[in-house]
């Protein structure tokens, strides 16, 4: 899964993303209220974001944290945000949350519980209700990593899974090809679309023909 952070502390920012590294969390760190306005320019259209979630300080050098959150709901952004600041106090609590926040961590957090949030809120957003998806006849374990059809363990490569995951987190949906290439290679230039065909080819041999649909000249969807 890959985040937005949005942290201005150097020491902190690069404690949260080695730690969420260690619980299979990528992220793409900014500083500021402009570099991530400028990364989620793409609001009215979610698809075009190969983020999963946003963690989001309150001070920021350039303006406040809130007023961005502010922005990006009005702009129809849909990701889940979590507020993650040293702010204790009630009303800043309550302001994040009438805003549009998902979630609100007071820092210092230990990672494994902000890792956790992070699931949850993603797993909330995607219409999920626990770690185990079910869509149609398969059963994805986003905490074990696996993936089970009809109940019986199928073995898929970590690409597999990925794609498998991006398209479960949004069952009942066409994803774009664009993001499914931006999802598997987050942190590269985005997976050729000849080798994204290639893993799909892959995943309805070990899947069967009918579990991903293909939407011709847009993306794929998992089949309910």
């Amino acid at each position: 899964m890959h985040l937005l952070l949005v942290e201005d502390d150097l020491e902190l920012g690069t404690e949260l993303q080695r730690a969420l590294a260690g619980h299979g969390l990528t992220s793409e760190w900014v500083r500021s209220v402009a570099h991530a306005q400028a990364l989620t320019a793409a609001a009215a259209a979610d698809d075009a974001l190969p983020f999963a979630c946003v963690l989001l300080d309150l001070g920021l050098p350039d303006g406040e944290g809130l007023h961005l959150l502010q922005r990006w709901r009005r702009g129809g952004l849909k990701l889940p945000v979590i507020v993650l600041t040293a702010r204790d106090a009630l009303d800043a609590r309550v302001s994040s949350l009438d805003a549009g926040a998902d979630d609100y961590v007071i820092k210092p957090a230990a990672p494994q519980e902000l890792a956790s949030r992070i699931r949850a809120v993603t797993r909330r957003s995607g219409g999920h209700a626990s770690a185990v998806w079910t869509v149609g006849a398969l059963q994805i374990d986003s905490l074990r990593r696996e993936v089970r059809l009809d109940g019986a363990l199928t073995a898929l490569s970590p690409k597999e899974f990925q794609i498998v995951a991006e398209l479960a987190r949004h069952a009942g949906e066409v994803v774009s090809k664009h993001r499914l290439a931006r999802a598997v290679m987050p942190l590269n230039e985005p997976m050729e679309f000849g080798a994204l065909e290639w893993h799909i080819h892959n995943l309805r041999r070990k899947l069967g023909d009918g579990c991903i649909r293909t939407v011709r000249g847009v993306g794929y969807s998992l089949v309910e």
